[in-house]
């Protein structure tokens, strides 16, 4: 038969020419297209890495800034604790009606004094919360590729800053 006695001059000739094209697909992809993909990968994990880098940086400031914060609140509190407790024993000295006028009074910037507190309080943290949701936006921004509206990263972070 004819026909079988082709097989092996058809086959010999197919398997040669596949051999050339898949040894040019290599050569191709192999050779010119992957280093330049992995290149783009190595630079993308680098960037990535220098992204987080800088982002705990930025933590580690909020961090420490927290702590000033949180330090300026005790040493003011201890302040107006001893101004209290100084006006209270020059009050117990004077008569009844100097200590009821001296206690008003002493209550009227204890009020200040904690009013005062809890506003440095509430603009340490609105500060805070607002670094950490521009961090945050901008973190999502370079690793995702992604922008996220300013109202809802100000809601996560409320919610993080809630759970932590």
């Amino acid at each position: 038969m004819p026909q079988i006695v082709q097989i092996a001059d058809t086959l010999t000739s197919q398997v040669f020419w596949l051999l050339v094209f898949f040894g040019l697909t290599f050569l191709v992809v192999g050779l010119g297209m992957v280093p330049k993909i992995m290149g783009t990968v190595d630079l993308r994990d680098k960037q990535i890495a220098d992204d987080l880098a800088e982002a705990q940086a930025a933590r580690d400031a909020a961090d420490s800034e927290e702590a000033a914060w949180r330090k300026r609140e005790n040493d003011n509190r201890a302040a107006a604790q001893g101004v209290i407790a100084e006006a209270k024993a020059a009050g117990a000295k004077a008569s009844g009606a100097k200590l009821s006028k001296a206690q008003k009074r002493l209550d009227t910037r204890l009020a200040k004094a904690e009013t005062a507190i809890e506003a440095a309080r509430s603009s340490a943290m609105a500060e805070i919360e607002a670094v950490a949701a521009d961090a945050a936006r901008d973190i999502v921004a370079r690793i995702a590729g992604a922008t996220v509206e300013p109202a809802a990263a100000e809601a996560a972070v409320k919610e993080v800053m809630a759970h932590g």
